[in-house]
């Protein structure tokens, strides 16, 4: 799978799922704007991918500030030419039993995970409509497709998530824009390495594969649906959970 001539926007590009995506599409030669809050972890990561031959740009970006988002989107396309690909991966947690949920843990994880993707998919459009190609990629949750207890803020934001890509899909599909989103299990990233190991024990034992995913196997994912490949699936959620959802 080439992505080479294309550019890509990926979301919460710092550490986790974020950063193999940009990794992953880096090496399979698209030029890659990584967008996060953290400036010195994207410095790192442009050095990384600069040093193996591939083409970065930081984007230091809020992306629950609608005007950031729109100033940082114009200003990669000014510098790269365009965006083919959107990867609307920022992500947060702030967990609690609904009783006891706080009304900002719960707009600050519907901003950050649901509302930041409208935000981006509405900048990005334009482009990709006057280029009649492109591909939206949102990252949900098999916690937006069962639920979690203690995790009604996080779990809405990502159910949110497929149907806002349903939407897009059929509104876009006709200009050769597809729309899909990718849906991990228990991924090994830095969110669920404070669970500890006891916990990510008991997990692996309700996965039929029998192991926690890793940021890689999303990513894999992510770049199939990039890809020329993917042309004729949208509206589509793609599983990466090991089993541990099905149907």
């Amino acid at each position: 799978m080439s992505h080479s001539g294309r550019v890509a926007f990926v979301t919460g590009a710092s550490q986790g799922i974020g950063r193999a995506c940009a990794l992953k599409l880096a090496t399979n030669g698209a030029a890659v704007a990584v967008a996060a809050r953290n400036q010195e972890k994207l410095s790192e990561l442009v050095k990384e991918i600069t040093t193996a031959g591939g083409s970065a740009v930081p984007c230091v970006l809020d992306v629950t500030d609608e005007e950031q988002v729109k100033v940082s989107i114009k200003a990669v396309i000014a510098q790269l030419g365009k965006i083919d690909i959107l990867v609307n991966n920022a992500g947060i947690t702030r967990d609690q039993l609904v009783m006891r949920m706080k009304r900002a843990d719960w707009d600050s994880v519907l901003q950050t995970n649901l509302t930041s993707a409208y935000l981006c998919i509405q900048q990005v459009a334009t482009t990709m409509l006057k280029q009649r190609w492109g591909r939206i990629i949102n990252i949900t949750s098999v916690f937006g497709q069962m639920g979690q207890a203690g995790q009604a803020n996080y779990s809405a934001s990502k159910a949110g998530l497929i149907g806002l890509t349903m939407a897009i899909a059929r509104e876009l599909g006709s200009r050769n824009i597809t729309c899909n989103a990718v849906a991990p299990g228990f991924i090994e990233t830095a969110m669920t390495e404070v669970l500890g190991e006891e916990f990510k024990t008991n997990a692996a034992k309700q996965i039929p594969l029998g192991r926690v995913g890793s940021v890689g196997d999303v990513a894999n994912a992510v770049a199939f649906l990039a890809s020329d490949e993917a042309s004729y699936i949208t509206g589509h959620v793609l599983n990466v959970n090991g089993g541990m959802l099905m149907g």
